[in-house]
């Protein structure tokens, strides 16, 4: 089946893309950019070999997802590839991650929340 169009980006809602854009900039060491100028509350920041974006917007009102519980579900989240989880989780804490409380296969995948609440994780690399 021939595909009907390309992810283009993920974005995520936030207080203050800029701040958010400089977290994941820490995680993935990719360079953010304002692609619009005349949209100052858009923040991406783009994988340099192989396609992969990620955006931030600003939002009046922000509400942080509340996972595991429902009544601010999280939507979506991000997963990062590390080779040794304990060397990712000492990385992600060192620039401002959470470790969340709920952690069901701390073994092979560990679940954080970036600054303003958006839960992602670390994912061991396998050989």
């Amino acid at each position: 089946m021939a595909p009907i169009a390309r992810l283009q980006l993920t974005a995520l809602d936030c207080p203050d893309p800029v701040a958010l854009a400089e977290f994941y900039a820490a995680i993935t060491g990719w360079e953010a950019t304002r692609p619009h100028e005349d949209h100052p509350e858009w923040v991406q920041l783009a994988a340099p070999n192989d396609g992969v974006t990620l955006a931030f917007q600003r939002v009046e009102g922000y509400s942080a997802p509340q996972w595991p519980g429902q009544e601010h579900p999280q939507q979506l989240h991000l997963d990062f590839l590390v080779p040794d989880l304990d060397a990712g989780e000492a990385s992600l804490l060192a620039v401002g991650a959470v470790k969340h409380e709920f952690q069901p296969a701390p073994d092979s995948f560990r679940i954080y929340l970036d600054p303003v609440g958006h839960p992602f994780c670390l994912v061991l690399e396998k050989d």
